[in-house]
């Protein structure tokens, strides 16, 4: 068994967005995923809901995720652990692994290297504003990851790691060799990572990681399948994904020598998308997959960067490219460190391999032919003009039509993704229309008497809509139907963002149904209904 050491600076995709000294949150979607201290202690929490945020925190300051700018500013922090070690793995942006046996030898044992390594990287994060990293080791990287957070969690108001090797050793947490499971007895099963299966279980009267661990294997396996034996496994202190570090056979290694030196991150990507397709095309024929990825890159002059990437599910052609380029991007703008050439050299090399049971086919039992030729054209647009060049529409959080969709880079983790079922106050009602207008275009709507239309602070409007025409020059259509008005009053707590508006439905003489918004005093078209 490899003990192994797990570095984790917490939140940082707000240390990463420079707001880790100011009440702030990263949302995916409309999902809180990291929060800054000053923000939780104004009782701000992981997977809040955005509105139940701000309603703890007004002056809350939302960031939208974005992983590799996590993973480009993880970057100095990784290349300072791996001053320690000659292998690091990083699992995510803020958390990086490594096996502790060697360094603990040359340090002076697991203590003194914890202590050396949390001042050295408190360095790098210090001039971000961050809280300092946590520390845990243990026989597993699932147990040392959970003894990291819970150092974390024990240090809360510990002196800052600058100024007393008190507040380093606060920060630290070392499981003896052989008591993983014994440690692991006395915590909740919602620390398993599974949380549909902690919810099941704690309705039937299990709630700590021992008393899952005492259970027969069997049983537990009858009733919870796989999933049921991967957390009995990890209760007992047995991690699959263990630090192995070891030659890779050369079949699952694909690497490129480039013709002439490459100094544009998204050529590189491109040429890796090829390499990833082939790598994956060697495993897939025996019913494996990768989950624990090498990327190592060079330059003419000789500098060499690598390192180990690792996913809890079998990467796809798309995540090792996305690995690829979130490196190389680390590399260019980590200071201290940026190559002095273009990349000649990329190699990728699946370090680990688990059996992987595919991905739904189509009918004939074989990948679309129109979705492989749709990838293979974007990932060509990509190489050729940029990440961003193309982007797709995906649903957001939002009140009005124009603010439910985001448009996001081909690829890109989807921001919202079909998953925001809030029912937002003042959203409008289904179903949703077929044309959004980019700009709102300027309409008149006036009574029967022929007075404008105009909605009350109550919320009402001030005299039923007959009559409805664009500006400047427009004809009047009559009103044959209409509904709402649906008020919004959106941060009314600030002054400089606060907004007062609302919406109608329409549906017209001539058959079509529009949508208005009225702000200002002022009316106008923000969609049609087909």
């Amino acid at each position: 068994m490899i003990r192994t050491l797990v570095v984790c600076c917490p939140d940082w995709p707000v240390v990463a967005a420079g707001l880790a000294d100011r009440p702030a949150a990263v949302l995916r979607g409309n999902m809180i995923v990291a929060c800054s201290p000053p923000a939780r202690a104004e009782g701000v929490r992981l997977h809040q809901r955005r509105r139940e945020a701000e309603a703890a925190c007004p002056e809350l300051v939302f960031v939208a995720e974005d992983v590799g700018r996590d993973v480009r500013a993880f970057e100095p922090v990784v290349s300072t652990v791996a001053g320690f070690t000659t292998s690091v793995e990083v699992s995510r942006p803020g958390v990086c692994s490594l096996a502790v046996r060697g360094p603990a030898r040359y340090f002076g044992g697991e203590s003194s290297l914890a202590v050396q390594l949390t001042q050295a990287v408190a360095g790098v994060v210090s001039p971000l504003k961050g809280p300092s990293c946590w520390i845990g080791i243990a026989d597993s990287p699932f147990v040392a990851r959970l003894a990291a957070h819970v150092a974390g969690e024990s240090s809360a108001g510990a002196p800052d790691p600058g100024s007393s090797t008190d507040g380093v050793a606060a920060r630290v947490l070392i499981i003896p060799p052989g008591e993983s499971a014994t440690w692991l007895a006395d915590l909740p099963v919602g620390l398993l990572g599974n949380r549909e299966l902690a919810d099941i279980l704690n309705r039937l009267g299990i709630r700590r990681i021992g008393e899952l661990a005492a259970m027969d294997e069997g049983l537990v396996g009858g009733r919870f399948g796989a999933e049921g034996l991967s957390a009995h496994r990890l209760a007992r202190g047995i991690d699959d994904h263990a630090l192995v570090p070891s030659e890779a056979s050369p079949d699952l290694t694909v690497g490129c020598e480039l013709e002439s030196p490459i100094d544009q991150v998204d050529t590189v990507a491109f040429i890796a998308a090829g390499m990833a397709e082939e790598l994956l095309g060697r495993l897939a024929p025996h019913g494996l997959g990768c989950t624990r990825l090498l990327v190592e890159a060079a330059t003419e002059q000789g500098e060499k960067l690598s390192r180990w990437w690792r996913t809890d599910w079998p990467f796809t052609a798309k995540a090792m490219v996305d690995r690829v380029r979130w490196q190389l991007e680390g590399w260019i703008s980590s200071p201290g460190e940026v190559p002095s050439a273009g990349i000649t050299f990329v190699r990728l090399t699946a370090g680990e391999v688990v059996q992987h049971y595919g991905r739904q086919l189509d009918l004939f039992a074989a990948p679309s032919e129109a979705s492989r030729r749709v990838e293979r054209g974007v990932a060509r647009i990509q190489g050729l003009l940029g990440h961003a060049s193309v982007v797709g529409a995906v649903l957001a959080g939002g009140r009005g039509p124009l603010e439910q969709v985001a448009l996001v880079p081909w690829g890109d983790p989807r921001q919202g993704g079909g998953k925001d079922r809030v029912p937002w106050p003042g959203r409008v009602p289904s179903p949703a229309p077929a044309v959004v207008y980019g700009e709102h275009l300027a309409v008149e709507l006036i009574s029967a008497a022929g007075d404008p239309v105009a909605v009350t602070g109550r919320g009402q409007v001030s005299a039923p809509p007959a009559r409805m025409r664009r500006l400047p020059s427009g004809r009047f259509a009559e009103v044959v139907a209409w509904a709402g008005p649906w008020p919004v009053d959106e941060r009314w707590w600030d002054l400089n963002s606060h907004r007062r508006h609302a919406r109608m439905q329409l549906l017209l003489e001539d058959g079509t149904a529009h949508l208005l918004v009225i702000e200002g005093g002022n009316w106008a078209l923000e969609a049609t209904y087909d």
